[in-house]
């Protein structure tokens, strides 16, 4: 149950008409009121003697008692309270009662005789709005300082005795959400989403890697946005202001939106300290020390292997790590994924970015993130803008594949963290945001993991069965699961992939396995191919065997380049799409 405390205003029937009326797109049905202050209150809903006008006479008379001076400006207090999509359609009497605690609990009117008049108006199955005059009877003003957190709190105990869906108690690190005149505003003029989540999003892409104050703000430009900075007599730059070139006012000025306002970490001091080292990693003079040249990224696969690997870390650091620097990791694996969003396939994009666009929740907590020690998974979200966009097959396919996999483990691991600090909104964030990656990797892994079974189902009987001896030995407990996996004959290939190139297959699925739990996989044979791949630097889509390619060079002649298989290979155009 989810209660809004909406901004206040000055026009009480004007609230009135649209609690009445049709709504925006004809959704109000059957209005009426379920409660009020002496529930004596006239109905216009519902009785054909009372109106409009006459409620709101009732509801402003203690305002017109008093003198003008003292007359608050914006005296109409307005709250909505909303079930949960899977939640029995509650009765009016039951909604009525909800009304009268909800204005109790928040200073509205409580049980000292002398409170506010208000009035609860129910016009669909799933919520009501409350509207009430911010006067008491005996003239003075309440107090209903922190009305939406009180009004949070009653919800739980609500939801708990109605046995209704219990929403995750909030903790005040959330980003603002749109108001309903943004969300309305949004639909009138056609555009997906509300302006103030259009920017959030886009500046959050922005800041993903970027190496300096100048790149982010020259990728706010390219993406198109106005911006506004604050500058001081000084020179220094203080914060900065965005807006979308075509969301106007009603003097066709843009709004604009202040970064902290779109989310607590967008705010210019917050985004400088993704800049800063750890502590201890500066020199005595304040210096930045000397970083190991890394080798330059030579495309978007190389760039998803560096960032496989760096998740890989920053798992460990979640798991082991103390709390500054858990939070630092998976602050930064908000960047990741923005990243990884907007540079990977269509066919995985949409996934990506809902993945991305949830775990922004699970970014932020009351635990205070030690930048600098992100840097690794900050560099691999750079490689991964800079690398440019990934194609959706070939090597670019399977180390795209390879990351959401890694990811996906990652999101579980910071849902766990959350869980175990008691961080309910982030740990559901994460796990949502896993939800998502699973369904991105099953689109990006399609046609590599073919490829490889294929190498698998190809494997000599004698090779096929020491891949099997060998996953008894060393995984007895599962290896009839893995092995009725379609995944089983690419894990197959992939451990005679390892000792063809000289590895010990037993050590490498050993550790492997040993690596972090298996239990959430979809497929564990999917999981241990890519660790196996990444760990020994295995293409991760390998060619196909000579054989087929001998066969090939044949049917075009001995002059012919290599060529792909033409069935259920590279070159199949169904695995194109």
């Amino acid at each position: 149950m989810i209660p809004r405390i909406h901004q206040q205003g000055s026009n009480t029937l004007g609230l009135l008409h649209y609690l009445y009326g049709k709504g925006t797109h004809e959704e109000h049905i059957d209005p009426h009121l379920v409660a009020s202050f002496d529930n004596m209150a006239p109905d216009p809903g519902r009785d054909p003697s009372a109106t409009k006008r006459h409620l709101q006479h009732l509801l402003d008379q203690p305002l017109s008692l008093l003198d003008a001076d003292r007359r608050p400006d914006q005296h109409v207090w307005h709250c909505s309270v909303r079930a949960a999509p899977d939640d029995p359609i509650l009765s009016d009497e039951q909604w009525g009662d909800i009304a009268r605690r909800m204005v109790a609990a928040t200073g509205i009117d409580p049980d000292d005789g002398a409170g506010c008049r208000w009035a609860a108006v129910r016009h669909a199955d799933d919520h009501i709005h409350i509207i009430a005059t911010l006067v008491r009877e005996d003239g003075r003003r309440p107090d209903h300082h922190r009305s939406g957190k009180r009004a949070q709190a009653k919800c739980r105990l609500i939801e708990k005795e109605l046995g209704l869906h219990r929403v995750a108690p909030g903790d005040g690190t959330a980003a603002k959400r749109a108001t309903s005149a943004e969300r309305h505003k949004a639909e009138r003029v056609g555009r997906e989403r509300p302006a103030r989540e259009e920017l959030r999003e886009t500046v959050r892409r922005a800041v993903a890697g970027a190496g300096s104050e100048g790149e982010f703000f020259d990728r706010l430009a390219a993406a198109g946005l106005l911006i506004r900075k604050r500058i001081a007599p000084s020179g220094d730059l203080l914060s900065y202001k965005v807006a979308l070139p075509d969301d106007r006012n009603g003097e066709n000025e843009p709004v604009y939106y202040a970064g902290s306002t779109l989310a607590p970490d967008l705010s210019l001091p917050r985004i400088r300290e993704r800049w800063t080292l750890p502590a201890e990693a500066a020199s005595a003079d304040g210096s930045r020390p000397e970083q190991p040249a890394l080798p330059d990224v030579t495309g978007p696969a190389f760039a998803r292997r560096r960032a496989t690997a760096a998740t890989w870390q920053a798992l460990l650091i979640i798991d082991n790590g103390d709390d500054g620097r858990a939070a630092a990791q998976i602050a930064a694996v908000g960047e990741v994924l923005d990243a990884l969003a907007k540079t990977s396939a269509a066919h995985t994009r949409t996934e990506l970015r809902e993945a991305a666009f949830v775990f922004e929740r699970a970014s932020r907590s009351h635990v205070r993130a030690v930048r600098g020690h992100d840097r690794a998974l900050r560099q691999a979200a750079r490689d991964l803008v800079h690398s440019g966009p990934a194609l959706g097959r070939g090597e670019d396919g399977a180390t795209t594949a390879m990351l959401i996999d890694m990811a996906f483990f990652l999101a579980i691991a910071a849902a766990n963290w959350h869980a175990r600090k008691h961080h309910a909104q982030q740990a559901a964030a994460a796990r949502q945001a896993a939800e998502h990656l699973r369904a991105a990797y099953q689109a990006a892994a399609g046609e590599s993991m073919a490829v490889l079974r294929q190498r698998g189902q190809r494997l000599a009987p004698r090779a096929r069965q020491r891949q099997a001896d060998l996953l008894h030995e060393v995984l007895p407990g599962l290896a009839a699961r893995v092995q009725a996996e379609p995944g089983w004959p690419a894990l197959a290939a992939t451990l005679d992939d390892a000792r063809r190139a000289g590895h010990d297959p037993a050590a490498l699925l050993t550790e492997a396995a040993g690596r972090r739990e298996l239990d959430t996989a979809t497929s564990i044979s999917d999981v241990l191919v890519w660790r196996l791949r990444r760990s020994t630097h295995l293409p991760a889509l390998p060619e196909p065997p000579h054989d087929t390619l001998a066969r090939g060079s044949r049917r075009q002649g001995s002059s012919a380049p290599r060529a792909l298989p033409t069935q259920g290979g590279l070159n199949d155009p169904s695995r194109q799409r």
